[in-house]
């Protein structure tokens, strides 16, 4: 006589924690570390008063439809989540946020992952993330390329005359400057981070103060002291 297996129900099912951390494996180099947190210094700065989005990068996304942390995980370079909240997490854990997936996804190209990024991830991001756009860029080489989501597919998006490729989802251009990839504004304005910003208005101040002090030595060249001019 045999015996039947016990049977499992709900209440033995233990799902992983939401604050699982990321297992993702380092950037290949310091330039596609730079590039990534460019990009998220970018756009935190340009969003600094919104509260209804997520960008990070190389950071473990979990999307089991078990509630597994053991299979079906990948980890983009970057990526954005629109319409949930900001606020730092460990990974991002598919059914701990409401099953949302990446709006955005950027993959950074290297020797060892152009061949997955542009296959494998794009068809898992095309098939099963079923993210709106999808981009990569090589820091090296300078290759960029990116795709919209059309009818299940992954199109080509069509660069402008500048060679920028425009995001519906972030309402923003991403092109090559310097040598790295930036976002620039639908009126062609570069984003900068916090700290290029600083630095613009550090060099104004600077060449204010040049002016002033040219100024104040022709005023005493005539005889004038700038000191006694209210």
């Amino acid at each position: 006589m045999s015996v039947a297996p016990d049977l499992v129900t709900p209440e033995d099912v233990i799902f992983p924690p939401s604050d699982l951390y990321s297992d993702e494996p380092p950037l290949d180099t310091d330039l596609h570390r730079l590039q990534m947190t460019l990009l998220i210094q970018c756009l935190e700065w340009l969003w600094r008063n919104r509260n209804d989005f997520y960008a990070s990068g190389n950071i473990t996304i979990y999307y089991s439809p078990r509630q597994r942390k053991s299979e079906d995980f990948r980890g983009p370079d970057f990526f954005v989540v629109l319409g949930t909240k900001r606020k730092p997490r460990k990974s991002w854990v598919l059914w701990e946020e409401d099953g949302k997936y990446p709006n955005v996804i950027i993959e950074l190209l290297s020797d060892s992952t152009a061949l997955t990024d542009k296959g494998l991830k794009k068809q898992i991001y095309q098939d099963t993330f079923r993210t709106p756009e999808y981009f990569w860029f090589d820091p090296s080489n300078l290759e960029f390329a990116g795709f919209v989501l059309v009818a299940g597919n992954y199109q080509p998006i069509e660069p402008n005359s500048q060679g920028w490729l425009w995001s519906q989802q972030l309402e923003l251009y991403l092109g090559v400057e310097q040598e790295k990839l930036r976002f620039f504004t639908s009126e062609g304005q570069l984003v900068s981070t916090l700290e290029e910003v600083a630095e613009q208005e550090k060099q104004r101040a600077e060449q204010e103060k040049q002016k002033s002090d040219r100024l104040a030595a022709k005023l005493r060249e005539l005889g004038i002291d700038p000191d006694t001019i209210v």
